[in-house]
């Protein structure tokens, strides 16, 4: 109830924008867009899929400024399978799962499979990095602006392996938005599912010698009271801890 349960949607406002040009994945958290940008305006700008696991992409058609005569949408997501962009997205949005494919969605669509490495044409730069966590390909998104920069991560496993461009591209990032949905005696379930503890978040933002962690994606059934404990366990932490909350803004 004070942490917030939507899945999974962050809004990038670069300098004195008025409204975000930038969303990082499409879960339900993209219904409290409309919110952000004003009563009926559209969206125009592009959102970044860390991979289509459906709690990162549900929000989609559920969104009015996104779904809007007037917005201006360009969506990335990982590369694969030698598939387009609107294929990949199609295989779990289209009829008979849903009603419509990413086609029906009104205003001007792109949707862009990219590789690892800097997104052509982005604006703030935005670079995708290939990060491990079962069930198709899995980027994180580094986001330059300004002299600042911030990495979203909101799934994956560090235990399996984190390869030089992955820490190359999280090195000194002012932000580090990771996920740490399970806690170091859940590391089993954790592995199992491909995600992140709490202490292997904090020990890769160590590493990677970030300004700031944020935790991220915190499991469905974490209560309220047990998200505070987490804050309280890592107020100590060699890096500056913040549990994420829905809502939350965080200056870079």
């Amino acid at each position: 109830m004070r942490y917030g349960g939507h899945t999974a949607c962050l809004a990038v406002w670069v300098g004195d924008d008025e409204s975000p040009t930038l969303l990082l994945d499409a879960g339900t958290g993209l219904r409290q867009v409309p919110a952000l940008l004003g009563a009926g305006r559209p969206f125009v700008g592009t959102i970044a899929l860390s991979h289509l696991h459906w709690d990162h992409v549900q929000g989609l058609p559920f969104c009015p400024a996104v779904d809007h005569d007037e917005a201006r949408v360009r969506v990335v997501l990982p590369a694969q399978d030698g598939r387009s962009g609107f294929e990949l997205l199609a295989q779990s949005m289209s009829p008979p799962a849903f009603p419509i494919d990413p086609g029906g969605l009104r205003g001007s669509w792109t949707f862009d499979a990219v590789q690892t490495g800097l997104v052509p044409g982005s604006v703030p730069t935005l670079r995708a990095f290939e990060v491990a966590h079962k069930g198709g390909r899995t980027y994180g998104y580094r986001v330059d602006a300004d002299d600042r920069s911030l990495a979203y991560v909101p799934d994956h496993a560090p235990r399996a392996g984190v390869g030089p461009d992955t820490l190359d591209a999280l090195a000194g990032v002012d932000v580090l938005i990771h996920d740490a949905q399970f806690l170091t005696p859940e590391s089993a379930i954790a592995q199992a599912y491909g995600h992140a503890t709490v202490d292997d978040a904090v020990e890769l933002a160590a590493r990677a010698c970030v300004g700031r962690l944020v935790v991220f994606h915190h499991a469905p059934s974490r209560t309220d009271d047990a998200l505070d404990a987490i804050a309280a366990s890592v107020a100590g932490c060699p890096v500056p801890v913040v549990v994420a909350a829905e809502g939350m803004t965080i200056q870079v």
